[in-house]
């Protein structure tokens, strides 16, 4: 880190970072406490290599599109998007709050034979560092401070740079979903999430433009029983979000 972590305001909740921490040793397992987002990450990526694509008029038939972009992951677990932002040819760094999760991410992309920079602290402790590509996903839900999370976003955001953001929305749906059924199911581990501090799209954007950025796309994450997790139009569930400067 480019900073003290020590003087610098965290928007990191050590209970959260304890929560996740906790389900480092099986984050890569498909049938494990991470499941669900084994589920989501084809969606997920799809949306990212799409939104690039658009960005930067990238080659789609490119294997490694974001070769010669640098790619920042903020709340990055275990690597589960690094791993394939790296083979798409990004130079990855992944920053997460939980030591745990650092560890068990730098171990699988050794593994891998990935060469990832893993970092274990907060994005207000990057200083000065700039990159292509941000992307938090999952995670706003998670700190103290949304505002001051999305401003750390944004500084760390190069000036021709692309922010990919998802979320849960708000909603009635979420609540039953996400809690009432993933989380009483065991799908997701219990008290993953505090519905309270879901956003709305609405929200969301309106802490993007407060950082300088401008919404340039939003697209809901929805399941279907057929497809599994699918890129649309309803966002009753949950969300992505791209912005860029000014």
């Amino acid at each position: 880190m480019a900073s003290d972590s020590a003087t610098i305001p965290t928007t990191i909740n050590p209970d959260e970072a304890a929560h996740f921490g906790k389900l480092a040793a099986d984050w890569w397992d498909p049938k494990g406490s991470s499941a669900m987002l084994h589920r989501l990450n084809p969606a997920r990526l799809g949306f990212i290599r799409a939104a690039a694509n658009a960005h930067w008029q990238l080659d789609n038939r490119s294997f490694t599109p974001l070769a010669g972009k640098t790619a920042l992951d903020v709340g990055c677990g275990a690597g589960l998007l690094c791993e394939p932002l790296a083979r798409l040819g990004a130079r990855v760094t992944g920053l997460d709050a939980a030591p745990e999760n650092i560890a068990a991410a730098r171990a699988h992309a050794a593994q891998s034979g990935l060469t990832i920079d893993y970092r274990a602290g907060s994005v207000e402790n990057l200083g000065s560092e700039r990159f292509d590509l941000v992307t938090s996903m999952e995670v706003i839900e998670h700190v103290t401070d949304p505002a001051a999370f999305i401003a750390g976003l944004a500084a760390a955001l190069a000036d021709d740079g692309l922010l990919i953001l998802s979320t849960p929305n708000r909603t009635a749906l979420s609540r039953i979903g996400l809690i009432t059924v993933a989380e009483g199911l065991g799908q997701i581990p219990r008290g993953t999430h505090d519905w309270d501090k879901f956003l709305t799209p609405d929200e969301l954007t309106a802490l993007v433009e407060a950082a300088g950025l401008r919404m340039t796309d939003v697209r809901g994450l929805s399941f279907s029983p057929a497809k599994g997790f699918v890129v649309g139009d309803d966002m009753k569930l949950n969300y992505l979000m791209t912005a860029v400067r000014g």
